[in-house]
């Protein structure tokens, strides 16, 4: 009886991860979402143009771009509960001195660089923890963690947008940034490594990786190469919603900014929510057999969205709109259930932080860009031609992934598990 409580004790203790990293990844969510819902109070107030807070945006997903590499390298290298655990604490506080910020240079420094650069060092880290922990579980763990995001957009989309609307925008990120400094002092105490339970894995963390493994690995494997350009697709067409779709219903239907932060985020998220956990165990049960299966799910998450996305920006009618939100959150959540995943079938355990750095990084580099060419769109041609343009996107995205599945999955996957085996 005895000799079975330490394993009893590891398999709780997986579920304790994924709940501490579950509500560090919705804080996550919720501080990026508090910046778009207060977008229209901060460009008003600071008297901001709309490429200026587009601006923002950008700079904030291209500082992150550039960090997230030396984040995946530091928690390939080192203690990756510290590694996550210091970087919410970072960007929790820049984001309460946000809320200070009088201008334009402020809200850059403050937001784009400072929050930006300590949220590079959460997501690596994150998902090789979730990963770690979990094996046979892995997409199922992975879609519920996803959920956090969802609910965390939904829940900073009406709350910061109450705070902003009663209060004021400045302390809509004094209040999440304070939330986020207690759940870090929560994640220290309770977020172990795991490499007591784990004591084989010690000689491949004594093979520390270098600084471009991941790179090599990831761009020069054909299916992680596709995943990081799908990936870039679906971070570009998400960060564009994400920035501007609050600002739309605002505009366009008159709302304030807590109905529009609330009906802006909650049926997409609502949707994707239910999306990714039927996603993650469709995935852990057809991906068993033929893990390629896995990239096929995500390619038809993205070429079903594509009716909805088009819905969404070229619509008079608010219930035409809600459909095509509902829509394209159930169908990008078969994206999202499987994306790391597939990059940590195809790419060697050592590396996994390194690699999903190189895949955020390379996603939000090209994302980050969105927020910025939607903004140049909306004052020329208006933003239902901007949503038109990221439902193509997710057309071509679909089909490369689709081809690739066919022709290169297998292939890695069997490099990757017959590397595996060689080490054992």
């Amino acid at each position: 009886m005895t000799l079975l409580k330490p394993a009893v004790k590891a398999k709780s203790y997986k579920w304790e991860v994924l709940a501490l990293l579950w509500m560090a990844y919705l804080l996550n969510q919720a501080d990026r979402q508090v910046f778009n819902t207060v977008l229209p109070q901060i460009r008003e107030s600071l008297e901001l143009s709309d490429v200026a807070v587009g601006w923002i945006a950008t700079i904030f997903n291209l500082f992150y771009a550039v960090m997230v590499p030396i984040g995946g390298w530091v928690g390939d290298r080192f203690s990756k509960k510290w590694v996550t655990t210091l970087s919410i604490l970072f960007w929790s506080i820049a984001t309460m001195f946000t809320g200070f910020a009088g201008g334009f240079l402020a809200l850059v420094l403050f937001r784009s660089v400072a929050t930006g650069g300590g949220e590079a060092f959460f997501g690596p880290a994150n998902y090789s923890l979730v990963a770690k922990f979990h094996t046979g579980t892995r997409a199922t763990a992975m879609s519920i963690h996803q959920t956090a995001y969802y609910i965390g957009i939904i829940a900073s989309g009406w709350v910061a947008g109450h705070i902003a609307d009663t209060l004021g925008w400045e302390w809509a990120f004094t209040i999440f940034g304070a939330a986020g400094v207690i759940w870090a002092i929560v994640m220290m105490i309770r977020l172990r490594d795991g490499d007591d339970e784990k004591p084989e894995e010690k000689a491949v963390q004594e093979n520390k990786p270098g600084f471009f493994e991941g790179f090599k690995a990831v761009f020069t494997t054909p299916t992680a190469l596709m995943l990081t350009i799908g990936f870039s697709g679906l971070i570009f067409v998400i960060t564009g919603y994400l920035t501007w779709m609050p600002t739309y219903l605002h505009e366009n239907f008159n709302m304030n900014l807590a109905g529009a932060g609330f009906h802006s985020m909650f049926y997409t998220h609502l949707f994707a929510f239910f999306g990714v956990l039927i996603a993650g165990g469709l995935s852990d049960r057809i991906g068993v057999k033929n893990p390629a299966r896995r990239m096929m799910l995500q390619a038809a998450g993205l070429l079903v969205s594509v009716p909805f996305i088009y819905m969404m920006g070229n619509s008079s009618a608010l219930w035409v709109i809600y459909i095509g939100c509902a829509g394209f959150g159930f169908g990008r959540a078969f994206f999202d259930a499987n994306t790391y995943t597939v990059l940590y079938d195809v790419t060697p355990e050592r590396l996994h932080s390194s690699c999903s750095s190189v895949m955020i990084m390379t996603g939000f580099g090209v994302g980050a860009l969105a927020p910025v060419v939607l903004g140049a769109i909306k004052g020329s041609l208006g933003l239902s031609f901007g949503f038109t343009c990221l439902a193509g996107i997710w057309v071509v995205c679909g089909i490369l992934m689709l081809i690739v599945s066919h022709t290169h999955y297998r292939k890695d996957y069997n490099k990757i598990n017959g590397q595996r085996q060689g080490a054992a």
